[in-house]
């Protein structure tokens, strides 16, 4: 894929082309409900990954990529899982919490209490709500 650095009076102007390149996007960790109905819950992780970056964020979701490999049903590999995530968690700047909140999402945020990292929550519909 290339980009057009060229304004549209044909001349090169790469200026919002670098804009753009170096626009800061804090890491945020997305947590969500993810066991039970995994499809619809995936889909929904996606969602709000999304909404994350439609809001000017670098979204870190770690229950969509730890069950590519390893098995959220094997107590041991989501106990391995989890950890890789609390990990991970530490290097985001915000907890951002959607929808209602899971035995793993309650571990996520009481490792983002004990940090002090700031917590957002939302619900199914990404709507900001008070804790």
């Amino acid at each position: 894929m290339t980009i057009n650095k060229f304004n549209g009076d044909g001349y090169y102007d790469p200026t919002p082309y670098e804009a753009l390149k170096k626009k800061y996007r804090p890491l945020v960790y997305i947590a969500s409900p993810f066991s039970g109905d995994m499809e619809r819950n995936t889909r929904k992780a996606q969602g709000y990954c999304r909404f994350a970056v439609s809001e000017g964020y670098l979204p870190l979701a770690p229950h969509l990529h730890y069950p590519q490999f390893l098995d959220d049903e094997d107590i041991k590999e989501r106990e391995l899982g989890l950890h890789f995530a609390l990990v991970l968690l530490g290097k985001c700047e915000e907890l951002w919490v959607f929808d209602k909140v899971s035995e793993g999402m309650a571990e996520e945020i009481a490792k983002a209490k004990r940090r002090n990292m700031p917590i957002r929550y939302f619900d199914s519909k990404c709507e900001e709500v008070l804790e």
